[in-house]
């Protein structure tokens, strides 16, 4: 028993492969995921870059530039040198988040339903319990990744363009480059740990699965 054992607890970096293979073999289902992931984090990251380069600008102490941004919509205070979301903004930025998470558990537990089969033959090879759910987690940490990624990007660049046509030029200059950079770094690790979240309940389900039932479900 204990042989068997040390047979199928593979090494990390071909956990890494296998689930890979995975990705590519249900890339579509991966994208659809991915894309809900992307569409949640731009939005976080639109809306934080926005805020830095308001406050970008209203460290220039320039009046003109106040009062713009002012008619934008922003609520400035004439001693007021930096702003913040509005409660408002973060509620929607929680909801989209939120609705992302959903969509993501949904995804995977209809590939944990398609995967009966394929974990039913892996458990009666032997393979362990922390092993599938291993598995899982890298899925949707690779997926988390690719996905946060890009939404960070997507997100930022967007908002320097808005910025930059309603501003101007001022808008990307005067943003503060750790602010700005920290922003996107939050909405990756926020996407990544969303991507995790989601993936946690289909992973559990998974890993306790019995052969006997995975292999008994007609295709």
């Amino acid at each position: 028993m204990g042989q068997m054992e040390r047979q199928v607890v593979l090494p990390l970096g071909k956990s890494v492969e296998i689930a890979f293979k995975n990705i590519r073999v249900r890339f579509t289902r991966s994208m659809i995921t991915t894309i809900s992931l992307v569409l949640a984090v731009a939005f976080l990251s639109f809306t934080n870059v926005s805020i830095d380069v308001v406050n970008g600008l209203l460290s220039t102490e320039k009046n003109d530039i106040r009062q713009q941004i002012i008619r934008s919509g922003y609520d400035v205070q004439p001693s007021q040198s930096k702003v913040e979301n509005t409660p408002k903004q973060k509620w929607i930025v929680i909801l989209s988040l939120l609705v992302c998470v959903v969509g993501i558990i949904n995804a995977q537990l209809m590939s944990v339903t398609e995967r009966f089969r394929e974990i039913g033959t892996m458990k009666c090879l032997g393979a362990l319990d922390r092993f599938i759910l291993r598995l899982f987690l890298l899925e949707a940490g690779m997926q988390g990744f690719v996905g946060a990624g890009a939404g960070a990007l997507l997100g930022a660049f967007f908002s320097l363009l808005s910025n930059l046509l309603q501003y101007g030029l001022i808008a990307i200059v005067s943003i503060p480059a750790k602010a700005f950079l920290g922003s996107i770094g939050i909405a990756i690790a926020v996407g990544c740990l969303l991507s995790l979240i989601g993936v946690l309940y289909p992973a559990l389900i998974a890993a306790r699965m019995q052969p006997v039932e995975a292999m008994r479900v007609e295709e």
